[in-house]
């Protein structure tokens, strides 16, 4: 299964887990976890958030099925991962899911990295950076209505979509090729 639950059905299960995150955020701090070479596990919302006292998923539901599309997607061979943000369709609120995502993203790399920060590729540290400026910026640059905000936007969201691709490349898919090597 590689399409993602809606965001009103990631909202609606994180609020009914009292998890206290969005769609953005938790889907960028899934993503950031997969991608360092976190396990794709169950109580992966506890892992994500730095809380072991979060409650697990229940098998089927909007965040087991967030999971499951997500390690689909970050795998898929024609690059089809997607970034699930917000419905809304004022671009300083796409703009606002969309830095918060990256913040986010940046967030469950570390922790699934662990205390080891694994090796990335030349492209892999500039995405990186690039990812961590992004993560600092702010919704109030952006208007409803400009085309050139909206274009900007679009453009971002490309670049965090083929920076995650290529960090899950060089730190989970390098991983796997290096091991079937030795």
């Amino acid at each position: 299964m590689t399409e993602l639950p809606s965001v009103d059905d990631v909202n609606q299960a994180s609020q009914a887990l009292g998890l206290g995150a969005n769609a953005a955020e938790l889907h960028g701090g899934l993503c950031g976890w997969l991608s360092a070479g976190g396990a794709p596990v169950r109580e992966w919302p506890a892992r994500v958030l730095a809380d072991d006292s979060l409650p697990v998923p229940a098998e089927g539901d909007a965040l087991a099925r967030l999971l499951s599309a997500s390690v689909a997607q970050l795998e898929d061979r024609d690059f089809a991962f997607e970034l699930l943000l917000s419905d809304a369709s004022d671009t300083a609120v796409q703009a606002d899911a969309l830095f918060t995502w990256a913040r986010a993203f940046l967030g469950g790399f570390g922790l699934g990295a662990g205390s080891q920060r694994p090796p990335l590729s030349e492209e892999g540290e500039e995405a990186l950076t690039d990812m961590a400026k992004l993560a600092q910026a702010s919704s109030e640059d952006f208007e409803s209505g400009n085309d050139d905000d909206e274009d900007a936007l679009a453009e971002i969201e490309e670049f965090i979509r083929v920076a995650v691709l290529l960090l899950h490349g060089d730190c989970v898919m390098a991983a796997r090729h290096r091991q079937r090597l030795n």
